[in-house]
């Protein structure tokens, strides 16, 4: 019985990397049309189209009653996210980090995520409430992220591609990130309860590695590529967006319990952003000895986690 979950397990994440290349293929061709900057494509099209797995899973996983799997899901994402992904990368090749990701995008991304732990600390439960909270954020960043495009627009690039095909994609990737969320929960919930393993363990490990891949696959790829900006973006946008929309959707679909030990999870976020924002320094960089030191920062958390 077990193995049939494991397998199902797989299935799910290669529809959610598979649905997830699609979105983020159409998405990118149409904002290349519109000529708007490759950070701004990596902080919005890109972060938001791989982190469509995070919020497929988080919210099913809120309408199940699964909040364990919900809030770990985004939790361990976002960690594994700037210390295994753009630990990665950087370890390939030394990451240019732009002036307004350095002092405006990593600080805010750091900042939402204290605004978690302290939601999640007070009557342990993210409330449908403080869910608007995290709504009225995230429009803030959105507006942000206007500003950004209309000061930087490039010209607009033109693609063999049709409209309608990218359209397409987009409505494909969606419906198959979608579908492979839903077996992705039910099997990994599945799996911990015949091993007798908790859904936090399971949210903050398995599930968010699964949900990670496609943000894996694109910031490593970009880093080989030498697109700096769509690999470093890619991933703030998208822990930006999970804490934000994915949270907050979730929240405001059924409050979210949260459990004492996401506190310890919460604040190792909280960490990790800081620790990239450092590791960045001066030089607004982040060289390869400073990936290696995130990828042994995220090998002692998954110790603890044990």
């Amino acid at each position: 019985m077990i193995f049939l979950h494991i397998l199902l397990l797989a299935a799910g994440f290669a529809m959610l990397v598979k649905g997830a290349d699609w979105f983020v293929g159409g998405a990118s061709g149409l904002a290349k049309k519109f000529g708007i900057p490759q950070l701004v494509i990596g902080l919005t099209i890109v972060a938001m189209g791989t982190s469509v797995p995070e919020a497929a899973v988080s919210i099913t996983a809120a309408l199940k009653e699964s909040a364990d799997i919900a809030v770990g899901n985004v939790v361990g994402s976002n960690i594994l996210n700037i210390l295994v992904i753009l630990g990665l990368a950087s370890a390939i090749s030394p990451l240019t980090v732009r002036k307004s990701t350095f002092y405006v995008e990593i600080p805010f991304m750091a900042g939402i995520t204290v605004v978690f732990v302290l939601l999640g600390k007070t009557g342990a439960v993210i409330s449908r409430g403080e869910g608007i909270l995290l709504w009225v954020l995230f429009f803030v960043y959105l507006g942000y992220l206007f500003i950004l495009a209309k000061s930087g627009k490039e010209e607009k690039q033109e693609s063999a591609q049709k409209t309608r095909i990218l359209l397409f994609y987009i409505l494909a990737g969606a419906v198959v990130v979608v579908a492979g969320s839903n077996v992705t929960v039910d099997s990994a919930t599945k799996i911990a309860r015949i091993l007798g393993v908790g859904d936090r363990f399971i949210g903050l490990t398995i599930v968010a590695l699964g949900t990670s891949l496609p943000e894996l696959v694109t910031s490593v790829v970009a880093a080989r590529k030498g697109n700096a900006d769509i690999a470093v973006g890619n991933i703030v946008g998208s822990n930006i967006f999970n804490i934000l929309f994915v949270l907050g959707t979730s929240a405001l679909i059924t409050p979210v319990p949260y459990r004492k030990g996401f506190l310890v999870d919460g604040v190792f976020a909280v960490a990790a952003g800081v620790l990239l924002w450092a590791a960045s320094g001066k030089k607004k960089e982040l060289p390869r000895a400073g990936g290696i030191v995130m990828l042994l920062c995220y090998a002692a958390y998954f110790v603890y986690l044990l």
